[in-house]
């Protein structure tokens, strides 16, 4: 394939992507709860929550896909 570098796999890719998906998710969960001035314990569980939201949310979407 043109452009792509030895060792690239789709396959690896595509996994990489999908973790970004979720830990994106995550992150704004906690980014949400620093604006509105949450203690530290709050932010972490925002960013918990969040991740299982991403991850929620990704399953969906790659059910929905199929």
């Amino acid at each position: 394939m043109m452009g792509s570098r030895p060792g690239d796999d789709p396959v690896e890719g595509l996994g990489r992507l999908k973790a970004g998906f979720v830990v994106l998710v995550g992150l704004s969960g906690g980014m949400i709860a620093v604006q509105g001035g949450a203690s530290l314990l709050v932010v972490a569980l925002s960013i918990v929550g969040g991740l299982l939201v991403g991850g929620a949310l990704l399953w969906y979407l790659l059910w929905v896909v199929q």
